[in-house]
């Protein structure tokens, strides 16, 4: 998903992304599919992800925990398993107190 941020000059800025579009740079070809979990953390590291456009990120390792696979065939079948995941947590996070005042925030 992506978001593109408010426009307050003029510009032409960047898109914001987050969720699976945040992810998709780190999972690189070094990935031999099929992949476990753990495969995918160990050869890409636990990198930082962004859920949602006020710049929340979460761990891989922990989407990939909340994920109803631990095996993934394929990069596209990582990314689909994952999309609702990703979805499921900026809800989540978003309904917190924390989640509201970011989403007030401007930037």
């Amino acid at each position: 998903m992506g978001v593109r941020p408010p426009q307050q000059d003029g510009s032409d800025a960047d898109h914001i992304e987050f969720g699976i579009a945040a992810l998709e740079p780190h999972i690189d070809e070094r990935i031999d599919y099929p992949a476990t979990a753990d495969e995918i953390v160990e050869t890409v590291g636990d990198v930082q992800v962004s859920y949602d456009a006020s710049g929340g990120t979460v761990a891989l390792s922990e989407i990939l925990e909340a994920a109803p696979a631990r095996r993934f065939e394929s990069k596209r079948d990582l990314l689909d398993t994952l999309h609702p995941v990703f979805e499921e947590y900026r809800a989540a996070t978003s309904n917190s107190l924390v989640g509201r005042l970011r989403g007030l925030l401007p930037f």
